[in-house]
């Protein structure tokens, strides 16, 4: 009876299941079965000849070092800003200004950064020209580290911000009360609380930076790392499945280990009973030297995309400065240019339509539901599992799990990649979301005669329509930016902005790219300030 109780429910709960086991645990399997096999015969002889070469060893050191640094600089730097936005007294403006722009690069594809940098720091880059020499070498390990840096300081920032946001003032002043020096009260107060969330900052940056295949496919150039190694195994002129799949399984193993240490690290997280709502300390040297290190933080930002909204409006680059619209206009016309933007923009929408819903009847299935704890679980681990892979590695194991099928290039199986890819981050906001909601609504509901469908139509998902604003928002933007798992899938009638975008990097067509990652960029930043309104306005009809 409790379970015909519960059907709607546990119907969910399986299409979800089953999407998750075809699309997700399927393909993850093979790629595992791929990286053992050698004939009939299953072995460990692939591993033992990927590890044994010298290539890879120097790879997956560079990808190590490279990583560790630029994680360790972007957690300092996201940590500077966001004390600057919660512990100084500057304008509100100047610090919304400074939040928003530290985020900004989560709107154009990681691509795009290394060819930025390029043209900013290259021997006919922006800054090079005007200051008369090329201050290092762009390619390998100065380019990746800071592409790495500029794709990590988001997330990094919403990390530490966050957490900040929650971190109780008025121990500063009993800390103070007590005699503490100003550095004990500021490490006692101020950074132990944010231990276990610089640590979460550290991992997840450096996480980030060890799957990118972006960065790396444009800035590497000699210096191998292990994603630009799979890229070449899979891709390349000469591709070794097996060695690919074997290189896609060792990928798997930081993203699960730095998903453990998160979850232990939990424990070293300070939580308070209560908020107190204080004003900061007075301090003028503070304020001057955190607003002065914030701004160069994020105008050395804009200084590199500059070059973006500068190269395609010259004739030229760097030698011929006239302005012009040429480079624009050759795009708009050229038809396959615009279809491949139309599909980006298709493609972007359908995945943040089907995949609000999916995260919606998850997180519905998890929080608002009555069905056992070991049914729920299996989504929450569903949930982790797709937070810990990589980008790469999903759309390498689609291709290997439906290459000559009829899925195989089309926009079908971008668009469910897409979804498995993203799921983790939105269906825990949804979650949140719904949390929050009186429990009693749906007993409520009940006992005045209304259907469990009627109930979530009409009180669940009024209530949560800000939420599902801001899951369709992620979506869409995310599936405008992405290029590690969609590069394994497109084929020439499915190309997407950012595919396209690593195709017309063989040809050096790099007016072309920028008004392509300009489109994008305008693209998201429209959506963004669409989805931020509507959110304002629901919220302001609600209180």
């Amino acid at each position: 009876m409790k379970r015909l109780k519960n059907t709607e429910n546990w119907i969910i709960w399986t299409v979800i299941f089953l999407i998750f086991v075809v699309f997700l645990f399927y393909p993850l399997f093979l790629i595992l079965l791929k990286s053992l096999k050698i004939g009939p015969s299953i072995k460990i002889d692939n591993f033992t000849r990927v590890l044994s070469g010298n290539g890879f060893v120097q790879a997956m050191k560079n990808s190590f070092e490279i990583s560790a640094i630029a994680s360790l600089i972007t957690t300092f730097l996201s940590f500077i800003i966001a004390y600057t936005i919660n512990y100084t007294n500057l304008n509100t403006a100047f610090k919304k200004i400074i939040s928003v722009l530290a985020v900004l690069p989560m709107l154009l594809p990681t691509i795009t950064y290394g060819f930025a940098i390029i043209y900013s720091f290259g021997k006919q880059g922006l800054f090079t020209k005007l200051l008369g020499k090329q201050l290092f070498h762009v390619y390998g390990k100065n380019g990746l580290l800071i592409g790495y840096i500029i794709y990590t300081l988001p997330i990094s920032f919403m990390l530490i911000n966050n957490t900040m946001k929650y971190v109780d003032k008025k121990f500063s002043i009993v800390s103070k009360i007590m005699g503490d020096s100003t550095i004990k009260t500021f490490i006692e107060t101020v950074l132990r609380p944010l231990t276990g969330t610089f640590a979460a900052s550290f991992i997840q940056c450096f996480f980030l930076c060890f799957t990118d295949f972006g960065i790396p496919a444009s800035v590497g150039g000699k210096v191998e790392v292990i994603a630009s190694v799979l890229y070449k195994e899979m891709l390349g002129s000469v591709p070794n499945l097996n060695n690919g799949a074997v290189v896609a399984v060792i990928m798997l193993l930081p993203s699960v280990i730095s998903i453990l240490i998160i979850n232990y690290l939990e424990r070293f997280n300070v939580r308070y009973n209560r908020i107190s709502v204080m004003e900061n300390e007075k301090n003028t040297s503070r304020d001057v030297f955190c607003g002065i290190f914030s701004v160069l933080i994020v105008l050395g930002i804009i200084a590199i995309f500059a070059v973006i909204a500068i190269v395609p409006f010259v004739k030229g680059w760097p030698y011929n400065m006239v302005f012009t619209m040429d480079n624009v206009n050759k795009v708009i016309e050229d038809s396959d240019l615009l279809l491949v933007y139309k599909n980006s923009i298709i493609v972007a929408i359908i995945t943040s339509v089907l995949g609000t819903i999916l995260v919606y009847g998850a997180a519905i299935v998890t929080d608002r539901s009555s069905i056992n704890s070991k049914a729920k679980g299996v989504i929450e681990s569903i949930a982790s599992v797709t937070n810990t892979i990589p980008g790469m590695v999903l759309g390498i194991s689609f291709m290997l799990a439906f290459i000559g099928t009829s899925l195989q290039n089309t926009f079908i199986i971008i668009i469910i990649c897409n979804l498995v890819h993203f799921f983790a981050t939105p269906y825990m906001m949804m979650k949140n979301s719904l949390s929050k909601m009186n429990l009693s609504w749906e007993k409520t509901a009940k006992l005045m005669g209304d259907s469990w469908i009627k109930t979530i139509v009409r009180i669940i998902t009024p209530n949560a329509l800000t939420s599902l604003l801001e899951v369709f928002s992620y979506y869409f933007i995310n599936a405008m930016v992405t290029v590690s798992a969609v590069v394994f899938l497109a084929g020439a009638r499915t190309m997407v902005i950012t595919t396209k975008i690593k195709e017309l990097q063989h040809f050096a067509k790099f007016n072309e790219i920028f008004v392509l990652s300009l489109l994008i960029l305008f693209t998201n930043l429209l959506a963004k300030i669409v989805f931020t309104m509507l959110v304002k306005i629901l919220e302001r009809k609600n209180n």
